[in-house]
Protein backbone atom coordinates (compact mmCIF):
# COMPACT_ATOMS: atom_id res chain seq x y z
CA UNK A 1 0.00 0.00 0.00
CA UNK A 2 1.44 3.17 -1.19
CA UNK A 3 1.36 5.68 2.45
CA UNK A 4 0.94 8.36 0.92
CA UNK A 5 -2.48 7.18 -0.59
CA UNK A 6 -6.10 6.83 1.22
CA UNK A 7 -6.84 3.03 2.62
CA UNK A 8 -9.68 1.49 0.31
CA UNK A 9 -11.99 -1.09 1.95
CA UNK A 10 -15.29 -2.47 0.09
CA UNK A 11 -17.76 -4.41 1.65
CA UNK A 12 -21.39 -5.17 0.86
CA UNK A 13 -24.65 -4.46 2.95
CA UNK A 14 -25.85 -7.30 4.53
CA UNK A 15 -29.40 -8.49 6.04
CA UNK A 16 -27.66 -8.02 9.98
CA UNK A 17 -26.81 -4.48 8.83
CA UNK A 18 -30.11 -3.00 8.02
CA UNK A 19 -32.91 -2.01 10.01
CA UNK A 20 -36.64 -2.47 9.70
CA UNK A 21 -37.42 -0.15 6.95
CA UNK A 22 -33.92 -1.78 5.09
CA UNK A 23 -31.56 0.88 5.67
CA UNK A 24 -28.18 0.34 6.97
CA UNK A 25 -28.62 0.94 11.04
CA UNK A 26 -26.07 3.86 12.28
CA UNK A 27 -24.74 1.75 15.11
CA UNK A 28 -23.31 -0.46 11.43
CA UNK A 29 -21.37 2.28 10.21
CA UNK A 30 -19.15 1.92 13.64
CA UNK A 31 -18.67 -1.68 12.39
CA UNK A 32 -17.54 -0.89 8.69
CA UNK A 33 -15.45 1.76 9.66
CA UNK A 34 -13.97 -0.59 12.95
CA UNK A 35 -13.14 -3.09 9.70
CA UNK A 36 -11.36 -1.07 7.52
CA UNK A 37 -9.34 0.39 10.02
CA UNK A 38 -8.08 -3.57 11.02
CA UNK A 39 -7.23 -3.83 6.92
CA UNK A 40 -5.63 -0.48 6.75
CA UNK A 41 -3.09 -1.98 9.80
CA UNK A 42 -3.28 -5.16 8.09
CA UNK A 43 -2.15 -3.39 5.19
CA UNK A 44 0.72 -1.43 6.58
CA UNK A 45 2.06 -4.98 8.09
CA UNK A 46 0.78 -4.78 11.44
CA UNK A 47 -1.95 -6.82 11.55
CA UNK A 48 -3.46 -7.11 15.41
CA UNK A 49 -2.16 -10.12 16.38
CA UNK A 50 1.60 -9.23 15.81
CA UNK A 51 0.96 -6.01 17.64
CA UNK A 52 -0.12 -7.45 20.49
CA UNK A 53 2.09 -10.68 20.20
CA UNK A 54 5.43 -8.93 19.25
CA UNK A 55 5.01 -5.46 20.94
CA UNK A 56 1.97 -5.43 23.31
CA UNK A 57 0.60 -2.91 21.31
CA UNK A 58 -2.98 -1.95 20.27
CA UNK A 59 -4.90 0.79 19.23
CA UNK A 60 -8.41 1.56 21.06
CA UNK A 61 -10.62 4.11 20.19
CA UNK A 62 -10.65 6.95 22.37
CA UNK A 63 -12.59 9.42 20.56
CA UNK A 64 -15.54 9.32 17.35
CA UNK A 65 -17.21 11.43 15.81
CA UNK A 66 -19.32 10.59 12.89
CA UNK A 67 -21.96 12.52 10.61
CA UNK A 68 -24.27 11.11 8.87
CA UNK A 69 -24.94 12.39 5.00
CA UNK A 70 -27.39 9.61 3.26
CA UNK A 71 -29.00 6.13 3.68
CA UNK A 72 -27.09 3.20 2.60
CA UNK A 73 -29.93 -0.04 2.02
CA UNK A 74 -29.48 -3.60 1.83
CA UNK A 75 -27.33 -5.29 -0.91
CA UNK A 76 -25.34 -2.09 -1.78
CA UNK A 77 -21.60 -2.07 -2.04
CA UNK A 78 -19.82 0.56 0.12
CA UNK A 79 -16.21 1.24 0.18
CA UNK A 80 -14.59 3.02 3.51
CA UNK A 81 -11.77 5.32 2.81
CA UNK A 82 -9.23 5.62 5.84
CA UNK A 83 -6.69 8.43 6.09
CA UNK A 84 -4.64 9.32 8.83
CA UNK A 85 -5.22 13.46 9.89
CA UNK A 86 -2.60 13.71 12.13
CA UNK A 87 -0.11 11.48 14.49
CA UNK A 88 0.85 12.29 17.86
CA UNK A 89 2.81 10.60 20.58
CA UNK A 90 0.45 7.99 21.24
CA UNK A 91 -2.18 8.78 19.81
CA UNK A 92 -3.72 8.66 15.65
CA UNK A 93 -6.31 10.85 14.19
CA UNK A 94 -8.27 9.17 11.53
CA UNK A 95 -10.68 10.19 8.94
CA UNK A 96 -13.00 7.69 7.88
CA UNK A 97 -15.28 7.73 4.65
CA UNK A 98 -17.97 5.64 4.13
CA UNK A 99 -19.77 5.87 0.35
CA UNK A 100 -21.50 4.62 -2.37
CA UNK A 101 -20.12 5.23 -5.99
CA UNK A 102 -18.34 8.47 -4.65
CA UNK A 103 -21.37 9.67 -3.03
CA UNK A 104 -20.60 10.15 0.64
CA UNK A 105 -23.06 8.32 2.99
CA UNK A 106 -21.02 9.12 6.31
CA UNK A 107 -17.63 10.79 7.62
CA UNK A 108 -16.10 9.72 10.52
CA UNK A 109 -13.02 11.35 13.08
CA UNK A 110 -11.81 8.75 15.42
CA UNK A 111 -9.05 8.83 17.86
CA UNK A 112 -6.95 5.88 18.73
CA UNK A 113 -4.77 5.58 21.44
CA UNK A 114 -1.64 3.40 21.42
CA UNK A 115 -2.21 1.35 24.70
CA UNK A 116 0.09 -1.29 26.47
CA UNK A 117 -2.01 -4.37 26.51
CA UNK A 118 -0.38 -5.35 29.95
CA UNK A 119 -1.37 -2.34 31.68
CA UNK A 120 -4.42 -0.55 29.82
CA UNK A 121 -2.32 2.36 29.82
CA UNK A 122 -0.58 5.01 26.88
CA UNK A 123 2.37 4.03 25.29
CA UNK A 124 4.78 6.14 22.97
CA UNK A 125 4.09 4.67 18.95
CA UNK A 126 7.42 3.29 18.50
CA UNK A 127 9.23 4.62 15.60
CA UNK A 128 8.85 1.26 13.80
CA UNK A 129 5.32 1.96 13.31
CA UNK A 130 5.36 5.34 13.22
CA UNK A 131 7.14 5.67 10.56
CA UNK A 132 4.47 3.25 8.68
CA UNK A 133 1.68 5.54 9.82
CA UNK A 134 1.90 9.14 8.37
CA UNK A 135 -0.58 11.29 7.32
CA UNK A 136 -2.04 11.97 4.00
CA UNK A 137 -2.60 15.25 1.92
Amino acid sequence: MDEHAAHRFTLRVYFEDTDAAGMVYHAAHLRFAERARTEWLRDLGLPHRQLIDHLGLIFVVKRLAIEYHRAARLDESLVVETRVARIGGASVALRQRISRGGEGIATLDVGLACVRLATGRPERIPATLRALIRPVS
